[in-house]
């Protein structure tokens, strides 16, 4: 038995039951039981407990998409790890809980130069980020990216990559406090969407061009804005809809403006092109060890304290990840 928050029924956070006596499933020849020490909570585990995800674990489950801890215990078939390994588990539910059990491959080595808690959160925010640039909209050094929520998990790390791929980025966030981390981050210019006109801020910004890329996490009433603020052959990157609605876009935008609505899904991507994956792995760890980049944990919550969490993603007051703890 072990300490766990979990969803019996769909529902938003004061439905999850926190409890102590949560029976892990059976350690499988192939499988890993961590020890966690940190989880990260991202917007997939706000829609997950609300039956909103597009997929969804059967009731009751663990929610949690990532965690980091260390090794405790292997099944017979285990190759890769052993006992003592400080790992992070990108399982995609589960990790909210002293303790989970994947399969060995759902496991990567936790960065050295990276503490338990900023392990616990790069999982699905880097991996995203860097693959949305990277593969999918194929970001040049010297092009302008425009990032919407940029303060957020996702947001924040797309700033951060943006520039180390040697982009011009814009950060566009819903507060000055926000958008003085997104400067920390590098971000070359900032609009405040709250006070300002996004697109005749673009249109300053750019001298008219309009931006090369667009990365969205947020969608709602910003998306066609920032599509019309689009250069030629430019590319909007479709990473998911943190404020609710599902924007509706004129198709002949893309006809006038030349350009690309591409769609991000990191978790098929990595089921689809596992060696395109481990690529990135290798060159965003390296980015790790060399402080090229570095996560920025702002809201850390022990498990305890998971509505607060939940609250701060929800009504986006996050900067940065948001954290669970576990250690007592």
């Amino acid at each position: 038995m072990t300490k766990a928050l979990v969803c019996r029924e769909h529902g938003l956070p004061d439905k999850l039951d926190l409890t102590a006596d949560w029976q892990l499933p059976e350690l499988g020849a192939s499988d890993v039981l961590v020890r966690v020490h940190a989880a990260g909570l991202n917007f997939p585990d706000v829609l997950i407990i609300q039956g909103k995800y597009q997929m969804q674990p059967d009731l009751p489950f663990v929610p949690g998409g990532e965690c980091a801890g260390v090794v405790e215990a292997v099944g017979s078939a285990v190759t890769r790890w052993k006992v003592g390994d400080e790992v992070i588990n990108t399982a995609g539910a589960g990790s909210f809980s002293e303790a989970s059990v994947a399969n060995e491959h759902a496991l990567m080595p936790k960065p050295k130069a990276l503490s338990m808690v900023e392990a616990a959160g790069i999982g699905i925010t880097y991996f995203t980020s860097y693959h949305a640039l990277v593969q999918r909209a194929k970001l040049q050094a010297g092009e302008t990216l425009l990032v919407l929520g940029a303060a957020g998990g996702v947001g924040s790390t797309a700033v951060e990559l943006g520039k180390a791929l040697g982009a011009k980025v814009i950060a566009a966030a819903s507060s000055d406090e926000k958008l003085e981390l997104c400067k920390q981050l590098g971000a070359d210019e900032v609009i405040n969407y709250s006070t300002e006109d996004l697109k005749t801020r673009l249109k300053e910004l750019t001298g008219g061009r309009g931006v090369d890329v667009v990365y969205d996490p947020v969608g709602g009433d910003f998306s066609e804005v920032a599509i019309r603020s689009m250069a030629w052959k430019g590319r909007f990157l479709v990473v998911g809809f943190a404020s609710g609605p599902i924007p509706k876009v004129p198709l002949n935008l893309t006809l006038l403006k030349g350009c690309e609505i591409v769609g991000v899904f990191w978790g098929r991507f990595v089921g689809e092109e596992p060696e395109a994956h481990q690529q990135n792995i290798a060159t965003l760890w390296q980015w790790f060890e060399e402080g090229k980049i570095k996560p920025v944990v702002t809201d850390i919550f022990p498990i305890e304290e998971y509505q607060a969490g939940y609250a701060a993603m929800m009504e986006r007051r996050a900067k940065g990840k948001v954290i669970f703890t576990f250690d007592s």
